[in-house]
């Protein structure tokens, strides 16, 4: 079996092109084109790893575009699909400090939620490959999105191919939580990894922990979760915001009942967007080395970390630049 494959909507990334400034009042945007699980394509093949991703994009510049920001990184797109009317698109203010950064989407009718039934043949695009990677993201897009993702998961799971799943939640795409709930638990019951944290289980199960602290939360989360979905393997995040500018990051991963936590890394933000992609291809990247459960975890969450200092929802970084920050070396001197 060869490696890993991704399906989901890569967008239309603008930027107000100074630092910080708001949408409201910016007159140049910079271009880039990104997505969940585009991102976890890219940051995979950097890594080393063979990856492919699925969407459909409509047959223009753009969507051309958006293919050729992946192939630049040695993702295949073979399977990719062109047509429909438009490509989806988001806008990003930057928040700093006090001032939060905000998303506005502007992705109705793109050509991914416009697939029809009958459209991707799995069978054949699975053929050969160990991981698929899926999040909650597409299948909120429309019923045919939420549909396809379900038999994604089901044939891979059917064809002995791993399924991992981001139990991403975005409030604005779904009319209520209990839609998505009925859709994720299709998709978690074909699941073999979870990446989650404890705000989305509240978001979308209204599953509440308690703990004097995050880390306890997120340990009796993994446990219930584990009972709930039968899912023997987790990994999740933890962030504490001192603002937007300052945030606290660890990782836990949990493997067979066994729980370890990664080591908490203190990072001034760049740009966020991205970084829970780039936690969850670090971790899929460890179970591609068959490391252990600590290895993995902390890898993971540095991946996690240095994300926050790159510009764009993409991590570009390599293997060595993030064992650096893994075993501590977080001086940030010039190498030369």
């Amino acid at each position: 079996m060869k490696g890993f494959i991704t399906f989901g909507e890569i967008m239309l990334r603008l930027t107000p092109s100074y630092k910080n400034e708001r949408i409201l009042s910016s007159n140049q945007f910079s271009v880039g084109y990104a997505g969940a699980e585009s991102n976890i394509a890219v940051s995979l093949a950097c890594l080393g790893n063979e990856v492919e991703f699925v969407t459909k994009l409509p047959n223009n510049p753009l969507g051309e575009a958006a293919l050729a920001s992946l192939r630049q990184y040695g993702v295949t797109t073979k399977n990719s699909l062109r047509g429909g009317n438009r490509i989806g698109t988001y806008f990003i203010e930057i928040g700093s400090s006090i001032r939060p950064s905000r998303v506005v989407y502007d992705r109705a009718g793109s050509a991914l939620s416009a697939i029809a039934s009958g459209e991707f043949d799995w069978t054949k695009i699975l053929s050969n490959k160990k991981w698929l990677h899926l999040s909650g993201i597409t299948p909120a897009l429309s019923k045919q999105c939420a549909e396809e993702t379900i038999l994604a998961a089901k044939t891979a799971q059917d064809m002995g191919v791993k399924v991992s799943f981001d139990l991403n939640f975005r409030r604005s795409l779904w009319p209520n939580r209990k839609s998505a709930r009925a859709i994720f638990d299709n998709i978690i019951s074909s699941t073999d990894i979870l990446f989650a944290n404890t705000g989305a289980l509240k978001d979308v199960y209204d599953y509440s922990f308690p703990g004097k602290n995050k880390e306890d939360q997120t340990m009796l989360a993994m446990e219930k979760a584990s009972t709930v979905f039968g899912i023997a393997e987790m990994a999740f995040t933890i962030r504490e915001h001192q603002s937007a500018s300052q945030n606290k990051l660890c990782g836990i991963g949990y493997r067979n009942g066994n729980i370890i936590r990664s080591n908490t890394y203190q990072v001034e933000v760049v740009d966020r967007f991205g970084t829970g992609d780039a936690f969850a291809a670090g971790y899929l990247h460890a179970l591609g080395r068959e490391w252990p459960l600590k290895k993995s975890i902390d890898f993971a969450t540095a991946a996690f970390a240095y994300k926050h200092t790159l510009i764009g929802d993409v991590n570009t970084s390599s293997e060595q630049e993030i064992e650096v920050i893994m075993e501590g070396d977080l001086s940030g001197h010039v190498i030369r």
